[in-house]
């Protein structure tokens, strides 16, 4: 795996209503795939994958779930994620991260792009494939 390329700031997509100084652990069922409980908490430098993130998670709950982004801060060390670290992508692109500390809420971001309807069609089009395909299968 290759180095951690960021000191932050770091964002965390959701549609879970929180508040700062909240903190996320590892210990929940993961939202692309529900049979598998987590033993990270994920994060992200950038504000639109967090964004992404939240959208396709508010989409996965079966409506009416609002996406939320906030600004994190890692308590522990972390790495870089590698279901997208080097398993797909050379290096880090996405420069998403993985902790099994928690991580602290220190704020709301309400300002990120947003899906349009088609290109959300297209990521439940890649998920529906993903869970059909042993690749997708998540490194926990």
């Amino acid at each position: 795996m290759t180095d951690v390329l960021d000191e932050g700031p770091f964002f965390h997509g959701t549609i879970v209503d929180l508040r700062v100084g909240d903190l996320l652990t590892a210990g929940y069922r993961s939202n692309y795939r529900p049979e598998v409980v987590m033993n990270h908490i994920y994060f992200t430098a950038l504000v639109d994958g967090a964004g992404l993130a939240a959208e396709i998670a508010a989409d996965l709950s079966g409506g009416g779930a609002v996406p939320r982004v906030y600004a994190v801060e890692p308590t522990g060390t972390f790495e870089n994620d590698p279901n997208v670290t080097d398993k797909k992508f050379p290096g880090n692109p996405t420069r998403s991260y993985r902790s099994s500390a928690p991580i602290r809420v220190i704020g709301e971001i309400t300002n990120w792009t947003r899906l349009t309807p088609e290109a959300l069609q297209v990521w439940r089009e890649r998920l529906t494939a993903l869970r059909s395909d042993e690749r997708g299968e998540i490194i926990n």
